[in-house]
Order: structure tokens, then C-alpha cells, then sequence
């Protein structure tokens, strides 16, 4: 009995000295992660407000979020009375530990800092990285996220994205479109050109400078092969590119030009 007092006691004396605390550090939770909320909440306000590159939204209001987390269990954890010094040792231990098994992960958060400094693409931009290709939906912390011409969504990491080659193909108003037209043998070369002519005057979606050019590319083992090349604004570039397709199709084949596929020719002789 006397025992058992004696634990009852110790455990009221535990309740009486932490009790308090344990609600109190309770509440900083509840109305810090609140207040956390509200807080980045305001900051993305803030951020549409001054016209912040859509770019550096998404970073820039998860590094707040985490830090204004980060600062709600501390003061929690300081209100059970955990020393912040010790505290703050053994997460820097830990830390180092994490960063070293997720070394990975640090490269993907460090490229993504420099894809934000630097700015080799930028969200709506329509790049090629990692063979992959398309529009950016948004850059964030650890990954970029591609929007594909087919509706797909690709992640990919950032330390790669940071650290090696890749095309904007949105960079420059103007993009350069090349076709090959090949032609039979015996076909005349020059009314296949001025055909070609015909049809890029007649788009109007080709610039007129710099000045669209046609010439005779190759002369290949089944075809002689003209080149075209024509400069329009980059947004028009695959319209373009496959309507002039199908129009030489088309013309071609009403004008008497002749468009073979490989053949080969085989003779034999009879000894």
C-alpha cells in the first residue's frame, strides 16, 4: 500500500511538473502549423501581387512553409523544456547522416537552386532534357515537372536537369524549319524548285526574312534530294511543318514530279 501511494505520487508530482507543458507545447502545434498556413498563404498573395516569376513561386513558398514549420517544433520541443543546444547537436548529427545517405536528393534540391539563379528554361517554356520533351508545368524544389504534347506528366530531378545539356526550343521567337523533298532521277529539277517557291510565298505564316532557301541537297541512291529551309515564329513551327508536307504531297503528284522510295535495280546477264 505504501508502495503504491508512493508511485501515485511520483506520478502526480510527474503530471503537476509536465502536465502544463505537454498542453502548452500542444497548443504552439495547433495554432503554430495555423498560423503557418495563414502565413503562406499571405506569402503566395504577396508573391502574385509584386508579379513574381511564376518560376520561382512554388520554390520559394515551400522553403517558407518548411522554415515556419521547422520553428513551430522548436518552440514546442523548447516548452517541454528540451535543451536547444544539445538539441540542435543532435540534429546537425543527424543531419550529416541524412545528407550523406541522401546525397542524391541534395543534388536535386542544389540543381533546382540553380535552375532558379540561372534560368536556362522557365515555366511555359517547351525544352528537350533527359530525352524527354516538353512544355514546363513548374520547377520545383527537387524536381521539374513536363507537361508532353500527349498529355503526360514527367518528373524529372533537377541535379541531372542542372548539370547537363538541353534545348529550349521556346528561347527565341523564331525557329527555322527544315524539310528534305526527294525527287526521282530524270525529273526536272528546276520546276520542282520554283514549285517548292510557290507554296512557301503562298503561306503567309513563312517569314519573308530571312529569306526562305531551296537548293539540290543530295543526290541519294533512290532520290535527288532538295532542301528547303523557311523561318517562322516559333509557335507556328509544327503547323507549318506539316501542312507544307502534305501541300508538296499534293502538288507534286498533280504536277507530274515524281516522289520514289527505295529501289533497287538488278541486272542479269546471261553468259
Amino acid at each position: 500500500m505504501e508502495n503504491f501511494s508512493k508511485y501515485q505520487d511520483q506520478a502526480m508530482g510527474f503530471v503537476v511538473e509536465y502536465g502544463g507543458k505537454l498542453v502548452v507545447a500542444i497548443l504552439i502545434l495547433i495554432i503554430g502549423l495555423w498560423i503557418t498556413g495563414v502565413l503562406t498563404a499571405a506569402f503566395r498573395k504577396f508573391m502574385d501581387k509584386r508579379g513574381l516569376d511564376q518560376t520561382l513561386k512554388p520554390f520559394l513558398t515551400s522553403l517558407f512553409n518548411s522554415i515556419l514549420k521547422i520553428l513551430v517544433v522548436l518552440s514546442a520541443l523548447g516548452t517541454l523544456g528540451v535543451e536547444m543546444t544539445s538539441f540542435i547537436a543532435i540534429l546537425g548529427a543527424a543531419g550529416l547522416a541524412i545528407g550523406m545517405a541522401l546525397s542524391g536528393t541534395l543534388q536535386n534540391f542544389a540543381g533546382g537552386v540553380m535552375l532558379l539563379i540561372f534560368k536556362p528554361y522557365k515555366v511555359g517554356d517547351f525544352i528537350e532534357a533527359q530525352g524527354y520533351s516538353g512544355s514546363v508545368e513548374s520547377i520545383q524544389i527537387f524536381v521539374t515537372i513536363l507537361k508532353t504534347p500527349d498529355n503526360k506528366t514527367i518528373f524529372i530531378p533537377n541535379g541531372p536537369m542542372a548539370n547537363n545539356a538541353l534545348i529550349n526550343y521556346s528561347t527565341e521567337p523564331q525557329r527555322r524549319v527544315d524539310w528534305t523533298f526527294g525527287i526521282a532521277y530524270g525529273d526536272d529539277i528546276q520546276k520542282a524548285q520554283d514549285l517548292l517557291s510557290q507554296l512557301i510565298q503562298a503561306d503567309e505564316r513563312i517569314l519573308k526574312s530571312p529569306e526562305p532557301f531551296i537548293a539540290l541537297h543530295q543526290m541519294a541512291d533512290s532520290s535527288v534530294n532538295l532542301v528547303v529551309r523557311c523561318w517562322v515564329d516559333s509557335g507556328k513551327y509544327w503547323p507549318v511543318y506539316f501542312d507544307m508536307n502534305r501541300k508538296v504531297y499534293d502538288t507534286f503528284n498533280k504536277e507530274g514530279i515524281n516522289i520514289p522510295f527505295p529501289q533497287m535495280d538488278v541486272h542479269l546477264h546471261q553468259s
